[in-house]
């Protein structure tokens, strides 16, 4: 199966549940094939969960489901080592954290110590407790919600944590059609019951090496690094974006590209791609963290102020 047929397949599956979360469903499955994780920032009653628990169905992943609360600890995420009395031994509990898609529902209303409890699984896909080290089963992919407008309560997540995330979305509230379709979709049974899976997992996991294939030439490479090195030199950002950054950028347009059947990359996904990738990893000046949408009007104007390379990049026409 080609790529673009299981993007095509997935949301298909979805809108089966979900209506009007294509877009949505390509950025997920394109963190997927990196290896990433996803935030979430949108109101209450959105669909987030729902959505989770569908891709998760659709692709015969593990899911749970984490509340996020100012008394969660990290011991109630990856597990505790517990003292079993009938084997005279410890034994290690394992937490909700050793899942596939873990959806870790307003994020910002733990403790900055519990919040920095996902920082390893998320880095390396694994955790470490009383100096053993746990791997875990692939595909694992963390999608985190926050509220974009209740600050009260809440830690903000800090920079290099917000570095830790692929991309940042939202999903919106629906069009009317949509929100017509999804009354009537949810008015009876729960239409989740009804959702079988179109992939399993081990064939995500093959999927993300033919990812290696899609060209990104040195063109479109310079056009990316133009642009990141303006966020590092622009005095309305105080902080730019990173290295890492950079590189996981570099592996999301070549993800996208793919779902979108071809195998080179084309700078019109370098602009598309920008505001989910780039626009949490800077910082602006004089601005509160409740100021809305700052950061991707900033990316905008950098992307206007780059020329767009021209060249013809369809010379490579093979179907991934």
């Amino acid at each position: 199966m080609l790529i673009k047929s299981l993007s095509n397949n997935l949301k298909e599956n979805v809108s089966k549940v979900m209506v009007g979360c294509d877009e949505a469903v390509e950025l997920i499955l394109m963190t997927m094939l990196v290896s990433g994780h996803v935030l979430l920032e949108d109101v209450p009653g959105t669909g987030k969960t729902m959505l989770a628990k569908t891709i998760a169905k659709s692709i015969s992943a593990e899911f749970k489901r984490i509340q996020f609360t100012p008394d969660l600890l990290p011991s109630d995420l990856i597990g505790v080592n517990f003292y079993n009395q009938q084997k005279g031994e410890f034994e290690f509990k394992r937490g909700p954290l050793f899942s596939q898609i873990v959806l870790a529902d307003e994020i910002n209303r733990a403790a900055p110590r519990t919040q920095s409890s996902l920082l390893e699984a998320m880095a390396e896909s694994q955790i470490s407790v009383d100096g053993v080290t746990y791997r875990l089963n692939q595909p694992f992919i963390v999608l985190a919600t926050q509220n974009p407008v209740e600050n009260a309560g809440t830690f903000p997540l800090p920079e290099a944590q917000l570095d830790r995330f692929t991309i940042k979305m939202a999903l919106g509230y629906p069009v009317l059609s949509d929100e017509i379709n999804l009354i009537k979709n949810h008015g009876g049974k729960n239409p989740l019951d009804d959702i079988n899976s179109i992939i399993n997992c081990e064939e995500i996991l093959k999927y993300r090496e033919e990812i290696n294939n899609i060209v990104l030439n040195d063109t479109v490479l310079k056009y990316i690094l133009e642009i990141i090195n303006k966020t590092r030199n622009n005095e309305q950002i105080l902080l730019g974006v990173s290295p890492r950054g950079s590189l996981i950028f570099y592996k999301c347009l070549k993800a996208y590209a793919a779902i979108k059947g071809r195998s080179y990359v084309l700078p019109d996904d370098v602009k598309y791609l920008s505001k989910y990738v780039l626009s949490h990893r800077i910082i602006a000046n004089g601005f509160s963290y409740s100021h809305q949408n700052i950061q991707e009007k900033l990316i905008e104007e950098i992307i206007r102020s780059v020329d767009v390379p021209t060249e013809d990049f369809s010379k490579v026409k093979d179907e991934i």
